[in-house]
């Protein structure tokens, strides 16, 4: 039985932090502020993940990001702490999501070039069904009780811990080496894929890497490094550590305090 417990928890984490990369990457990265371009294999394998994860709609994700990007900790921001209160975004920031995804205005407004193709009508609009299906491969892997419960965990991970401490804490606490409303913690950036480096991201958003000092570690970063070497990914947007100026050199050498 502990060792059924073990599989079910490790493979809950992996899906977790698999879910992470993979919308740190795909949805936030390269669709949300263009900073890399995928091959089309490459990017229908990662809306393929993705649907079989979490069943999500790429085109609310995007237009619910996009938002809050414009109206950044303001009166318009779906899930600022700043204006809702820390708690609240921290514990239902899935509330907040869907209340924003839901709204036909919010996701015309703000991802039109994401409009529904062939993929998105005839396969991943189905979100039920991908969630299924995903459910079923991971079953198949360990079993189908314990494939269920690891689905299970892995959604409460990814929904309540790993996604609010990016727009609850990240808006909330912790290190700056930019002004602006958001904050850095080099030690959660390990376990959300780099995005908890969401000061540095905020001053530069269309960079593709959030890491800026030596101290910091981007993990979505190395993954898109291995995509591009492997000829699967096209970097556009220019990374943070080469964008020169005062205020990246500033922000790289000055004073820096971590939550």
């Amino acid at each position: 039985m502990i060792g059924q417990i073990i599989i079910i928890a490790v493979t809950a984490v992996a899906l977790a932090q698999l879910n992470t990369l993979a919308t740190s990457i795909y949805l936030h990265r390269t669709l949300a502020h263009r900073s890399l371009t995928l091959r089309p294999a490459a990017d229908v394998l990662f809306r393929a993940l993705l649907w079989l994860l979490t069943g999500g709609s790429r085109q609310q994700w995007v237009a619910v990001h996009r938002k809050h990007h414009t109206y950044t900790d303001r009166p318009g921001d779906p899930h600022s702490p700043l204006l809702l209160g820390f708690w609240k975004v921290q514990l239902w920031n899935i509330y907040y999501y869907i209340l924003e995804a839901r709204n036909p205005v919010t996701v015309r407004k703000f991802a039109p070039d994401l409009a529904p193709d062939a993929w998105e009508r005839y396969v991943f609009s189905w979100g039920w069904v991908g969630l299924g299906l995903g459910t079923m491969l991971v079953g198949l892997a360990i079993g189908w009780w314990q494939g269920l419960v690891a689905m299970i965990l892995h959604g409460i991970l990814f929904m309540f811990v790993l996604a609010p401490l990016i727009n609850g804490l990240g808006h909330w606490r912790g290190g700056q080496n930019f002004e602006n409303t958001a904050y850095n913690s080099r030690v959660l950036a390990y376990v959300t894929g780099g995005e908890s480096l969401h000061n540095n991201h905020h001053a530069f958003p269309r960079s593709p890497k959030f890491s800026l000092r030596r101290s910091e570690l981007d993990p979505s970063w190395l993954a898109i490094r291995l995509l591009a070497a492997a000829k699967l990914a096209l970097i556009v947007g220019v990374p943070i550590g080469a964008l020169g100026g005062a205020a990246a050199l500033q922000g790289a050498d000055g004073p820096d305090v971590d939550g």
